[in-house]
Formats: C-alpha cells, structure tokens, sequence
C-alpha cells in the first residue's frame, strides 16, 4: 500500500518585498502556538495589591499608560516577572502586544509573557502581534462585538513568517518607523507643554492684575480690570428654528460641535428637538461638566439641548482670548467653588457665571494673546497630522509587507 504523503506548509508571498528576497520563496504559515510559546501571569486578590510594596504588578489597566500601579510582597515563580525587553500581550480589555522597556515587575493573570523559538525573531514576533492584533480590532469595529481572547484561541492563529534575515528586515524598517512616529510625538507633547506654559502665564495668576508675561507694546499699559461675567456675556434663549439644523455635541475636546463630526449617537425625538436653542458661531456655552472646564466654544451654527446655558458676548471683545482663558486652571478653580451638584457632574447657573470675576484687558492686547496662543495651536495640529500620517504610512506597510491569508481562525467575539 502506498504511504500518504504529508501535505507541505501553506506558502504565501506579500505585495511588498526588499529587493534582495524578491526571489526568496514563499513564507510558511504556521501557527502561533508553534513558533511562540505563551505564560500567563500571577492572578491577585484584591488585598494582594498594595499601595506601596517590593514589587510593582503590571496589570491591563495599566498595560500601556504606565499609570495607577499596586505593588506586592509576594515572591513568585521566575516566569510571573517581566524585565526589561520581554515581550507582553494584553489579552483583556485594552489588549495588545508591547515590550516592556522598565524595570522588572510582576505581570498580571490577564497578560501573557511571549516567549519565540528558533523559527521566529523577538522583533518580529511583536511586528505579527502588532498585525494579527489590528485585524482583530478591524473585525470587532465592524460590528463584530467584544472580543475574548483565549490562551487556546492565539495559539491557534495562522500567520505566514519568512526566513529569518527577511524577518529582520522587516523587524528593522518599522523599528525605524516607529522611533520617528516617538520623536514626532515628543515633539506634539513639547508644544502642548509650550502651550500650557503660556496659558499661565499670559493671563494674571490668583491674586494678580497683571500676567507675568506681557508682550512689549502693552508694558505699561497699567493693570487689567477685572468683571463679572454678565458685564460682557448674555444668556440667549433662542428656540426659533425648523429642526433643520444640526444637534450639536458639548464636548470638552471639540467644543460644540455637530454630533455626526463625531459619530455621537443619541436618539431624539421630533418633539423634544422643538424645545433646543440656537448656538451661532462664536456662541459659548455652559456645559454640565464643569470639573473638565464647565465653558465650550462652538464654531457652528447648530442646536442643542435646553438644558445647556447659551452665552453670546454683548460688547466687543476677543471671542478667542476667553475661549483660552475659560481652559486655564484657575478660571476652572473659580467656576467650581460655586456650583450645585448633579447626578453627572456639577451645573453652572448663569447667575453663579456672573458672579466670577473675569479679566477684561484691552482689546488689541486680548487679540495679541489669542493669535499667539492660536498659533500654537496652528503648529500642534500640523504636527499632529504628521504623527497621524506616520502612523497611517505604518498601516500600509504591515499590510503590503504581510502576505493576505484571508480570515484566520481561532478568535472568539
């Protein structure tokens, strides 16, 4: 009887290949429990986790912020620490591969340590991770629900891997990659701290007249009154529009701003939409959020909810300079110190507005303040976009540089 033969590895090649390996063969599909072996972390009880203690214990919520650790006394077995150069994955909530650059620490139940064999790279495997991880998320983003990851799940996805020197290549190029998309963001980061430097001290700090920095043409100009914030702000209660112009989201990041911008879903109905008012362009309004910074700054025409307290300037004046000023901590400190709690945060009547007592320096020199401050805000979002570009030329290389299988198998939503 003629024996079977064993069927040979599935072999795939990319769209996108170095020169050199143009004609090096296909790459092998194999799967994940085959060329990488995955230990799971310590499991802790809440009285486990301390504030203070020998060892720092790594968890999902702090995966990738570096923020909110416990600490433990216990010693563990020697493959429930992570050191420096290990490679993690999150296999729970925010989940996803990272080497870990800091000092050694325990790792938690819910993060695997990824160990490669000899037919995979450290560098590459984290570069698989990285992409089988992206197409996990592109699936869930469909519609596909929550996704549950199981040690048995990972170790069956089938992924296509290269030679090693073809391996170390493409290790090296999104390396280098991604130390420009840091050195970019480093550079996000510093104009945000500019910025923050100059929000305070471009206004007068408590118990002030003047602000400690002050451009030259306005150095002794004398000292800034102060008002209340009815002195130059009325309430508008406008409600008179057909519903046809769009519902407009608070939001502390973007402001006011029309809902759809934003993919912010909230079902109205035609009889409640008749009781909105007007926001115009330049309007401000009263969020209910005041312990994020209770004032936003809308740029559109649109409606929004009753509940919300519409402001509209009633002198001339720099819509932009107290669009910066009602974001600086110390107008945020002085709107919380009077206020009336909520189920959701805190309300800010027009009253309690009113009585805060709000810089009112001259003209030219609140127009000076807002066009440098808004210049820096120019150079935050080109910067900004570069970081988005970067990270969008990375998308297409991990898709050009890894051959397509199709769906793999072996997830759970």
């Amino acid at each position: 009887m003629k024996q079977k033969e064993k069927s040979s590895p599935k072999q795939t090649v990319p769209a996108l290949r170095f020169p050199e390996f143009v004609d090096a063969g296909g790459w092998i599909e194999r799967k994940l429990g085959d060329i990488a072996t995955f230990i799971n972390g310590r499991a802790y009880s809440q009285s486990e986790l301390l504030d203070k203690g020998k060892y720092r214990v790594l968890r999902v919520g702090n995966f990738f912020s570096n923020n909110n650790w416990y600490y433990s006394d216990l010693e563990v077995e020697d493959d429930k620490y992570c050191e420096h150069g290990d490679l993690l994955y999150a296999w729970s909530a925010s989940f996803g591969p990272r080497i870990w650059l800091g000092e050694k620490v325990i790792y938690h139940y819910h993060i695997w340590k990824v160990l490669a064999n000899e037919l995979v790279l450290k560098q590459f495997l984290y570069v698989i991770l990285v992409y089988e991880t992206d197409k996990i998320k592109s699936q869930s983003a469909k519609g596909l629900g929550l996704l549950h990851i199981t040690k048995g799940s990972i170790e069956a996805w089938k992924t296509p891997i290269p030679s090693l020197p073809e391996q170390q290549k493409i290790a090296d190029c999104l390396s280098s990659l991604d130390e420009l998309i840091q050195l970019q963001n480093k550079k996000v980061e510093a104009l945000k701290s500019y910025k923050k430097g100059l929000l305070q001290n471009l206004f007068p700090a408590e118990g002030e007249t003047v602000p400690k920095l002050r451009f030259p043409e306005f150095e002794g100009t004398g000292d800034w009154e102060e008002v209340g914030g009815d002195f130059l702000f009325d309430p508008i209660t406008n409600k008179n529009h057909d519903s046809s112009l769009p519902i407009l989201a608070i939001t502390q990041e973007h402001g006011a701003i029309p809902r759809h911008l934003i993919d912010y879903q909230i079902s109205v109905t035609e009889k409640s939409i008749e009781s909105y008012k007007v926001v115009e362009p330049g309007d401000f309004i009263i969020s209910l959020r005041s312990f994020q910074g209770g004032i936003e700054y809308s740029n559109y025409l649109g409606i929004c909810s009753p509940a919300y307290i519409i402001l509209r300037k009633n002198r001339d004046l720099s819509n932009h300079f107290y669009r910066y000023y009602f974001k600086t901590t110390k107008y945020i400190q002085d709107l919380n110190k009077n206020i009336e709690g909520i189920r959701d945060g805190k309300m800010v009547s027009f009253k309690q507005f009113s009585e805060i007592q709000i810089p009112f320096p001259s003209l030219p020199e609140q127009q000076k303040i807002a066009d440098c401050l808004s210049s820096v805000d120019a150079l935050i979002q080109v910067q900004s976009e570069r970081v988005e570009g970067l990270k969008s030329h990375k998308k297409g290389l991990l898709q050009g540089l890894f051959p397509v299988i199709g769906e793999y198998e072996g997830y759970v939503f």
